[in-house]
């Protein structure tokens, strides 16, 4: 399941709600954001703002640094498999090529 703001510490559905009525309702959003842009959320201070945005960008990289290692392998998989067909057509077509030029006509 995909982390949402609610899932930082601190951050209750009071405050999830407050952010997200200002613009802040993704943790892409609220980790671009400035300290200056979320201190006008009511109950943000810049101390709080600077905590929470920081947070954000944690969370956020952590779970984008989990998805790029779960698809890896099986990236890997499906590219070697590939690479594997290509290898064989290509055997395939020389094997091919040299297959009735050499017969005589009687």
């Amino acid at each position: 399941m995909k982390p949402a703001i609610i899932d930082i510490t601190g951050i209750g559905p009071a405050a999830a709600a407050a952010l997200g009525e200002h613009g802040f309702s993704s943790l892409k959003a609220l980790a671009r954001a400035s300290v200056e842009q979320v201190s006008t959320v009511p109950g943000f201070s810049t101390a709080r703002a600077q905590k929470v945005i920081i947070a954000a960008a944690e969370l956020l990289a952590s779970t984008t640094a989990e998805t790029a290692t779960a698809d890896k392998p099986e990236n890997e998989e499906k590219n070697k498999k590939k690479k594997d067909k290509k290898k064989k057509d290509k055997k395939n077509k020389k094997g091919k090529k040299g297959k009735g030029k050499n017969k005589k006509k009687k």
